[in-house]
């Protein structure tokens, strides 16, 4: 292991058997002599450059799950420059230590790779009292109406009248019903409101919001878009979809934070995120002043690496400057062209080729592009040398944005676009078939926990085919998990938890024909991520020369009861070999 750790970093490539073997044969010349003495020299110069470059980090006596199959398993491993450059006993890595070397002993502890959400929406994090920030309406604040509205009534006792009361992240299924205007009416009838459910693809207004926005029992439902309505026709304050959108005419702007409380706001919840043990994580759509705002936090420290998508109006605009799929540095990095083209699975709007179980006659919200149309789009970006990111979760959505993909790749072929499905949840053998086929990469959905109540509504039999997992990795399709944050926690064990489970916070199990094991549930979360960003071989496994990802945890999910997995304690996460989340720091 000694002699693998010098070679690895040290030693010139002359500095191996060859030499001898490539010397002239044994005599008495000079030139001999002096062939030997040269090897000689550059042995002992390169002995004393391994003392003087000796590793950073030295981690010791830790149960290492690598994800790496050449060696799966380790008790140490060694970090120089923000990489691992030796993995292996601790004995032998201990020997490595310098006198500037930091040497960790983990007394039998976990450690895996840092975690890869591979799909996300961070928002900032505000003061609770702050006009910018939203008032949580998840089951842990609000678990009926009653509750929900005091907490808006909370808000609206310290936001100036006309402006403003926003709230995020209600469960239909959980409050017992989606939310009306008639229920916001209780709250104010002197501010605008507007919530938003748990998937982000319905909203609720109250009725000052709607006369502000012109929404009245005329107006018509836009496409790909819907307005629930009363019995008598007007709409009830419900939203779906691009009908969203509409809220915002005549209305006031949302309130926008000044951009120096933006970046603490933004570097609050990447810390966050850094905590639930996540060292990477795809940002899913974005404009050019969102990326600036990541920029400014890497520079202030964001402890986590990001992969920032544009969404697709900015296509154009990043296109034209001469940005590309992996333009950055290992800390910010330009990622995908992020495009919608379908609705929400927990939201049950997404588009299927059978009806909904539970609504007959009912096949949810069309997508508001034709194919053609869509075909266009792909091709453009595709052309251009982007990844796309395709937001679809319906299964005669999927099979649209296929179709598309095989157009663009049948006119101008690449080998390694890796053009991603994000979510792709609703699918079948045939979808597989053509994912596989394409070189498709499906970022599937790990949120039973949170939200499997809402897709009984799929039916058992879709619920089989539902993210599937199990069958992907049979199939040997590279696929990704993600946490869709705020739609379910960037929370690293409770991702890990409902992969292998498939269990809902009822108890209940949703598709359990998908389940996988912990090993692949962590590669899902660490190597699946990386190669969806195109970075499996700088990051995503515990191996020599990647960077020094990775997280301690206060179990071994691989021998702990399956069902305590969620509740299993991050310790440490660490980024580059330095320390960027302690639990027992305060």
């Amino acid at each position: 292991m000694l002699e693998q750790f010098r070679t690895l970093k040290f030693e010139p490539k002359i500095v191996s058997r060859d030499i001898i073997s490539r010397a002239a044969p044994f005599h008495d010349s000079d030139r001999y002599r002096m062939r030997i003495f040269l090897v000689f020299c550059i042995i002992l110069f390169c002995r004393v450059l391994a003392v003087a470059q000796s590793p950073d980090l030295i981690v010791i006596n830790a149960n290492v799950i690598t994800i790496d199959k050449q060696q799966p398993r380790a008790e140490a491993f060694a970090v120089l420059h923000g990489r691992f450059i030796a993995i292996g006993k601790s004995a032998e890595i201990r020997n490595l230590a310098g006198p500037g070397t930091r040497v960790v002993d983990l007394k039998g502890a976990t450690v895996t790779p840092g975690f890869i959400d591979a799909h996300l929406h961070p928002r900032p994090i505000y003061d609770a009292d702050s006009i910018y920030e939203s008032v949580p309406l998840g089951p842990d604040s609000a678990h009926n109406i009653e509750r929900m509205i005091a907490a808006l009534k909370r808000k609206a006792g310290i936001v100036p009248k006309g402006a403003w009361i926003l709230g995020v992240g209600y469960q239909d299924t959980k409050l017992g019903r989606h939310p009306t205007r008639h229920d916001l009416d209780k709250v104010s009838t002197d501010h605008p409101i507007y919530i938003t459910h748990s998937s982000g693809h319905i909203g609720v207004a109250n009725s000052l919001a709607l006369r502000n926005a012109g929404v009245t029992i005329e107006t018509k439902d836009p496409s790909g878009g819907a307005f629930d309505r009363e019995e008598g026709g007007a709409p009830n304050g419900i939203l779906r979809e691009s009908a969203m959108r509409l809220i915002g005419n005549g209305n006031p702007p949302f309130p926008v934070a000044p951009f120096n409380e933006q970046v603490r706001g933004i570097i609050r919840r990447f810390t966050l995120f850094a905590a639930k043990g996540f060292t990477s994580v795809g940002i899913a759509g974005g404009s050019p002043d969102t990326f600036r705002l990541y920029q400014a936090a890497r520079d202030a420290g964001n402890p986590v690496r990001v992969y920032a998508m544009f969404s697709e109006q900015y296509f154009k605009q990043a296109n034209d400057v001469g940005l590309r799929t992996g333009f950055g540095d290992d800390r910010l990095r330009v990622g995908s062209i992020k495009v919608f083209h379908g609705n929400s699975l927990s939201g049950r709007t997404c588009w299927l080729r059978e009806e909904y179980s539970d609504r007959p006659g009912y096949f949810g919200i069309p997508p508001a592009r034709s194919q053609q149309e869509l075909d266009k789009l792909v091709t453009e970006i595709h052309n251009a040398g982007w990844q796309l990111a395709i937001h679809s979760n319906g299964d005669r959505e999927i099979e649209m944005v296929l179709a598309a993909i095989e157009r663009a790749q049948t006119d101008a072929p690449q080998i390694q676009a890796r053009h991603r499905i994000e979510h792709c949840s609703v699918t079948n053998q045939s979808i597989l078939e053509n994912i596989k086929r394409l070189g498709v990469v499906p970022i599937y959905h790990a949120y039973m926990y949170e939200h499997g109540d809402k897709l009984a509504a799929y039916g058992p039999k879709r619920l089989a085919m539902m993210h599937p997992f199990r069958t992907s990795i049979d199939m040997g399709i590279r696929a990704a998990g993600h946490s869709d944050d705020p739609v379910s926690p960037a929370d690293a064990m409770l991702r890990l938890y409902d992969l292998i489970t498939r269990r809902g916070s009822d108890g209940k199990q949703y598709g359990p024909e998908q389940r996988i094991t912990v090993d692949e549930a962590i590669e899902a979360f660490t190597l699946g991520g990386a190669y969806a960003s195109f970075e499996e071989k700088s990051k995503g496994s515990i191996t020599l020369g990647k960077l020094a990802d990775f997280v301690v945890l206060g179990a071994d999910p691989l021998k702990a009861d399956p069902e305590t997995i969620k509740d299993i304690p991050v310790l440490q996460t660490w980024i580059d070999g330095n320390p960027v989340y302690d639990r027992k720091q305060p």
